[in-house]
């Protein structure tokens, strides 16, 4: 899958302002909209380091009403949570009803940094793909809606962002010795994602995956696709009378 993605996609800075601020707006207005009519939100970034997660996040929720979303930046598991199964520390974070949960990376850490770096056992991380299909399942057999994004940059260009982070005295205690190891063993990562996306991406919860190199094709392909799963969900509950087509020109996405 990710060796067929095209990393080469772009938008130039003019097409990129012209998008940003009506594809901002509606997202504003479906936050307001899935609030009133109490429908729940999960939106989760996995990706690689130094791919953006961060920024675009940032960019996504700019916008919108902070008293209706959470944002979770999901660090290693603590001592506390080791004793308790290992998705409670993700259970009581799921939104209420009406809420947004945006998650910055995810319990998708049970089959990507635990398995790589052996912090679980075998068993352990190969029965996390079941875990994970059921946790999602039920979850939106309960109404909520999932929206998963990969953001996906090559070998080349993470290493190139990893030494620019780390020159910069203002960035550098960003870039830890196992972000260099992982570039390292990039080939490595990308087998272990790919079977990820065999094992997780379902008509529940889809993946998206972000080409990101390009920042601003990033950031627009994240609003636009938010929104069009927005829209699909409230137009199947009569809640929109179609999926809207958000402006003229967001159909025209690439330079």
């Amino acid at each position: 899958m990710l060796d067929k993605v095209d990393l080469t996609k772009k938008l130039s800075k003019k097409q990129y302002k012209e998008l940003k601020e009506p594809l901002a707006a509606r997202l504003y207005e479906l936050q307001m909209i899935t609030w009133d009519a109490q429908i729940p939100i999960i939106i989760v970034f996995e990706g690689w380091d130094a791919a953006g997660k961060g920024n675009f996040i940032q960019t996504l929720i700019a916008r919108l009403d902070p008293r209706g979303f959470k944002l979770h930046r999901i660090r290693p598991v603590r001592t506390y949570e080791k004793k308790r199964p290992w998705l409670w520390r993700f259970w009581y974070k799921i939104p209420a009803r009406g809420e947004w949960a945006i998650f910055d990376r995810s319990w998708y850490g049970r089959v990507l940094v635990e398995r790589m770096e052996h912090l679980v056992p075998e068993n352990e991380w190969s029965r996390g793909y079941q875990d994970i299909v059921d946790f999602e399942r039920a979850l939106a057999d309960d109404g909520y809606l999932m929206v998963k994004f990969f953001l996906h940059i090559d070998q080349k260009v993470q290493k190139k962002r990893l030494k620019r982070l780390q020159t910069d005295p203002f960035t550098m205690w960003r870039v830890r010795p196992e972000d260099w190891e992982r570039n390292k063993h990039y080939n490595q990562w990308v087998q272990v994602y790919e079977e990820m996306f065999e094992h997780t991406d379902s008509e529940w919860g889809p993946w998206t995956i972000i080409e990101a190199h390009n920042g601003r094709y990033a950031r627009i392909k994240i609003m636009r696709t938010l929104i069009s799963a927005l829209e699909e969900r409230l137009s199947g509950l009569g809640l929109l009378p179609t999926p809207e087509v958000i402006h003229e020109a967001v159909v025209a996405e690439e330079s």
